[in-house]
């Protein structure tokens, strides 16, 4: 597996604003704080314009919601606790483990090579048993899949 900028400043973007989602704005506590994109690209060290491109792949997947105006930012979607790390990489980075840039169900072999496939298949089973069952609230705890 291959984990670009693009996909490591996703992850750590998602974590940031998941640590923000239990620190409420209002008063009596009913509505998470938003989080400006301009706080995000500071605190992660991620350039802003490069930032912006992944919030909005990340809003139109459902991971995020945004919010317009002077008050607004963005906000988690879902609990921490509902979204994975495989969840964010495929939003902005489509098939989590790829031969040759092709998803490896398109892949075929033959010959002495025909066992390779399932190796390759293998390796995606492996990575999405730990992408697909790490929590962005379970990372939060410190905890690992």
């Amino acid at each position: 597996m291959y984990v670009s900028a693009r996909t490591d400043y996703a992850v750590r973007a998602m974590l940031a604003v998941a640590a923000c989602h239990n620190q409420h704005s209002d008063q009596d506590g009913a509505r998470p704080r938003l989080v400006k994109a301009a706080e995000l690209a500071a605190a992660q060290e991620i350039p802003l314009s490069f930032l912006q491109g992944i919030l909005l792949d990340l809003r139109r997947v459902g991971l995020l919601h945004s919010h317009r105006g002077v008050d607004g930012g963005y906000v988690l979607a879902r609990p921490a606790s509902e979204i994975t790390v495989g969840d964010v990489v495929r939003a902005v980075g489509g098939a989590l483990t790829t031969v040759r840039g092709l998803p490896i169900t398109t892949t075929s072999y033959h010959g002495a090579a025909t066992g390779l496939r399932d190796v390759w298949l293998a390796v995606e089973e492996a990575i999405e048993g730990v992408v697909d069952h790490t929590t962005l609230a379970a990372l939060e705890l410190g905890e690992r899949a």
